[in-house]
């Protein structure tokens, strides 16, 4: 029978409390256990001793039978010298996605580019400004007049029909 340490959810909704118990390892996670061996409380401060309660040295007897403890009360027994745990390290755990790194390379080409623009307006001489012609419009009386004009003309072209 392949026995685990593990913890059992208690508490009501938003307000979890665990049990550290030894029980097989088929059995549901709020189900069957053969001991408890202490408690765990995460709405407790850290440095508080009532946030972690276990009994050491039942927990070195299930140890020694062949028990094996979740990753979560590995870490609490090794905080209590019962068993040391190996640090572990994921050096990819941290490293983006394709899409995320695509993203950014993107993003660092454009900036790039941007910069480069900005370099080469800056080392450029600016061109001396071009004096404005400004066009005189003809008066606002003639321009009445010329519309005037092919107005009547189109008229006078036009056969009448009869």
């Amino acid at each position: 029978m392949a026995l685990s340490i593990r913890l059992s959810r208690g508490g009501s909704k938003k307000r979890p409390y665990y049990r550290v118990v030894v029980a097989d390892a088929r059995s549901p996670r709020d189900g069957r256990f053969i001991e408890k061996i202490g408690t765990y409380n995460p709405l407790l401060a850290k440095d508080s001793p009532e946030r972690i309660k276990l009994d050491t040295d039942r927990a070195k007897h299930w140890l020694s039978v062949g028990a094996q403890p979740t990753d979560r009360v590995a870490r609490f027994l090794d905080v209590l010298g019962v068993k040391e745990r190996p640090a572990r390290s994921n050096p990819n755990k941290g490293k983006p996605g394709e899409k995320a790194t695509e993203r950014a390379e993107e993003r660092a080409e454009k900036l790039k580019a941007a910069e480069e623009a900005a370099a080469e307006a800056a080392a450029a001489p600016a061109p001396e400004p071009e004096p404005e012609v400004v066009a005189e419009e003809p008066a606002a009386e003639e321009a009445v007049a010329e519309e005037a004009a092919p107005a009547a003309a189109e008229t006078e072209e036009k056969p009448a029909e009869a």
